[in-house]
């Protein structure tokens, strides 16, 4: 259906009554949360959004999902700058890194694009968590398209990349084309991307080897009463 975005007011006091009940970390969740506020009048930006959320009481760690590269504004990477509640933590997908494959995707962003949002984050937020989607086997795409991806991905050396390989779904215009790679090259290209994401994730978290970090406690292991279960601020 048509995007629709919530009032920030209903936000805030739902936020509110979170904190009132003892949450400490609140994810503000949309499909494309970049697009919020577009369709009010007048327009918003989610960035004023994020503003103006940040200093709910009691409330330690805001975070956010899905950004989608053709929509996301350097002010968000400046706002979550901004507030320390902010969770330094990025997730954009990206799906290829061939500007063909984007174009035949519909992604309406080029790699170029999505690069200029990495480098605005790595500069304001060097330790922040970078993670990601991507998909291999699109229709048509070729090897060389594919190493392109993997050439984004050794580029950012993301955190995390959630990974899928390509499937038709009904109804769509690619599950149509006769250009369908087979299951095996499809199988082949998931294997060698989740090796390659693997390695990044493993040495990003190298980083955090011998350090104290705040953990935001989220469950206590019932066979393990000393043992518990949380997140940092990365993710």
């Amino acid at each position: 259906g048509v995007e629709q975005s919530r009032p920030r007011l209903s936000i805030r006091k739902e936020m509110e009554a979170l904190a009132a009940a003892g949450f400490k970390e609140v994810t503000l969740l949309g499909q494309n949360i970049d697009a919020w506020g577009r369709d009010m009048e007048p327009k918003q930006r989610f960035a004023d959004l994020l503003d103006y959320l940040a200093d709910v009481e009691g409330i330690e760690r805001i975070r956010y999902v899905t950004s989608h590269p053709r929509y996301m504004s350097m002010a968000v990477v400046e706002a979550v700058a901004r507030h320390p509640k902010l969770c330094n933590s990025f997730h954009v997908p990206f799906q290829a890194g061939d500007d063909e494959i984007l174009k035949a995707m519909g992604r309406g962003h080029t790699v170029e694009q999505y690069l200029k949002i990495i480098e605005r984050i790595r500069t304001l937020l060097p330790d922040a968590a970078i993670t990601a989607d991507a998909i291999v086997g699109f229709p048509g795409e070729t090897e060389e398209q594919f190493q392109h991806t993997l050439d984004l991905m050794e580029t950012v050396r993301f955190d995390q990349v959630n990974t899928a390989a390509y499937s038709p779904r009904p109804n769509t215009p690619a599950a149509r084309w006769d250009n369908q790679l087979s299951e095996d090259v499809k199988a082949d290209r998931l294997q060698r991307i989740n090796r390659l994401g693997t390695s990044h994730a493993l040495e990003a978290n190298q980083r955090y080897l011998g350090k104290t970090l705040p953990v935001l406690v989220e469950a206590q292991n019932p066979k393990m009463s000393h043992q518990v279960k949380g997140r940092l601020e990365q993710g």
